[in-house]
């Protein structure tokens, strides 16, 4: 470093937002973690350690992107997964193809492993400014810490859970600076419809993000509480309830014909196969219909009430 770039001391230990001084270097972060490494024997905890970065390796080179690995920035190991940073540039490529090859690389390497040992990838990508500057413990920001937040936060974490260990080996999740800059953009090569919005939280940490998650090879329910959350799953009811819950308009009767209104319950009028369920059904008397009704239903199903139905015999 040279004199004339080098930051005073008085400078760089200053206490935060007294002193103005440069942003560390943008940079892409990339960070994976095996599903259930504890969950293996000890034995199998270095031959995972192992076979990650070498998946790695492999993937970034057949999705014709091998110089983001050959130039990778603070490169460290977990030990069940792996962290490094990269020219924020490529994000667009990180996020397609190399997901998508990260997760046939894992399903051919699953497939022919011996014994159980099987390698299933939660993968976090996030960018912003951390400390590059060659030295040891470069890699250091809030951008960094983000990144492992939101590998561990319960959306990636359910989706991976929820899905068929077969058919699902990746599911990634992107932070919303990741999102809006590569898909949003439209300068990666997958339309923002494969990508799902959810709430990032961390069991035990304060920590709640939007964020998207990305299955390349999806299976099972992607639309599941576990994985959404509450909140995203009523916002998406929200616009049906308020379909089947909005009055409908009066029907003019025409010829003497008695017209049926019947939001809640069932109407029946013919032959009806099969079995009807009818439930919080309310008459202008105040009776409740509940239970169910099955078999062969001919012409109209009810009383025909006259008077009060309520009034006693006379």
């Amino acid at each position: 470093m040279s004199e004339s770039s080098r930051v005073p001391l008085h400078h760089s230990s200053a206490a935060p937002n007294t002193v103005s001084r440069r942003l560390p270097p943008y940079r892409g972060l990339v960070a994976v973690d095996a599903k259930d490494f504890t969950g293996y024997p000890a034995i199998e905890h270095s031959v995972i350690s192992e076979a990650i970065p070498e998946l790695l390796r492999i993937s970034f080179e057949k999705a014709g992107i091998p110089e983001i690995w050959q130039e990778r920035r603070f490169p460290d190991s977990t030990g069940d997964g792996y962290v490094f940073g990269f020219d924020p540039r490529m994000m667009p490529f990180v996020v397609h193809p190399w997901l998508a090859v990260l997760q046939d690389e894992l399903t051919a390497f699953n497939v022919h492993s011996t014994g159980s040992l099987r390698i299933r990838l939660r993968v976090s990508l996030h960018v912003g400014p951390v400390t590059d500057s060659g030295a040891e413990f470069d890699g250091k920001g809030t951008a960094r810490n983000d990144t492992h937040r939101l590998l561990d936060s319960r959306p990636v974490k359910a989706m991976l859970a929820a899905s068929s260990e077969n058919i699902t080996q990746v599911a990634a999740i992107l932070s919303a600076r990741c999102y809006e800059d590569a898909v949003l953009s439209g300068y990666t090569g997958r339309h923002r419809d494969h990508f799902l919005e959810v709430p990032a939280t961390v069991e035990g940490k304060n920590f709640a993000q939007q964020a998207w998650l990305y299955v390349p090879a999806p299976s099972g329910n992607l639309y599941d509480r576990r994985v959404l959350g509450d909140r995203v799953i009523a916002d998406h009811e929200a616009p049906q309830r308020e379909e089947q819950e909005r009055p409908r308009a009066e029907e003019p009767s025409h010829g003497g014909t008695t017209v049926i209104h019947s939001d809640r319950g069932n109407v029946n009028s013919g032959t009806v196969h099969g079995g009807q369920s009818t439930h919080n059904v309310e008459t202008r008397g105040g009776d409740h219909v509940g239970g169910n009704k099955a078999g062969t239903v001919q012409g109209n199903q009810g009383d025909q009430v006259q008077g009060d139905k309520n009034a006693g015999p006379r």
